[in-house]
């Protein structure tokens, strides 16, 4: 009758141990992810835009908008270099397309000589449809729009829980609300985390915050 006992101290310890090691690749795997506080407030006191800096207190990008809701986005470096240029363009009386540029793109009255990066729709559920999805983004797009699905966004951006899947559902990045470490202090949703995992641009998930950011505030 004394062996039940043992089994279940040996099963609990084997069970004990695997969320052990679960942890260690958790943390390990969160070790590795780029970690970067988003300021949705311009550096410029005249503009509307974000400000984002890294773990240590370095600026990494900005964005200075002259208007609340324009047809072009900017995403710079930190000296005000331009990374990546996003286009809103309408078809048809549709919802709107977001075209996404590496560096400037000149006059955005004429079509740029440069092919897109990626297309961002947002999702509009009529009827039917997963009512969690916010956004897709095509890959492999013309001027037209046309291409094929890379990632989706889904979660709240209202309440800055968001993840970006790719094709196999693994998320490459999430927008997170931003923990306090000091009692009686809240960042609201006006300072958020943003985690970027490995393999993904920190840069081009920026770009998908200002996007999510024009699509639902």
């Amino acid at each position: 009758m004394r062996v039940f006992p043992r089994i279940k101290y040996l099963s609990r310890a084997v069970h004990e141990e695997q969320e052990q090691e679960h942890d260690e690749e958790k943390n390990n795997a969160e070790k590795l992810c780029t970690s970067l506080t988003v300021w949705r407030k311009s550096l410029v006191m005249s503009c509307k835009g974000f400000t984002v800096i890294d773990s240590f207190g370095n600026l990494v990008y900005r964005v200075d908008n002259y208007i609340g809701r324009p047809n072009e986005v900017t995403l710079m470096d930190a000296s005000g270099k331009s990374i990546l240029t996003m286009l809103r363009r309408r078809r048809l009386g549709l919802l709107d397309s977001w075209f996404v540029y590496e560096g400037e793109v000149g006059n955005i009255r004429r079509r740029p000589s440069k092919s897109p990066i990626c297309c961002v729709r947002k999702h509009v559920n009529i009827l039917h449809g997963n009512t969690n999805v916010l956004a897709y983004v095509y890959r492999g797009v013309s001027h037209s729009g046309k291409g094929c699905v890379a990632f989706t966004v889904e979660g709240s951006y209202a309440h800055r829980t968001c993840k970006v899947l790719d094709e196999c559902r693994r998320v490459v990045a999430e927008i997170k609300k931003k923990e306090a470490h000091t009692k009686n202090v809240s960042f609201g949703i006006e300072i958020f985390q943003l985690v970027v995992h490995p393999g993904c641009d920190p840069a081009f998930a920026m770009a998908l915050v200002l996007l999510l950011d024009q699509m639902f505030s």
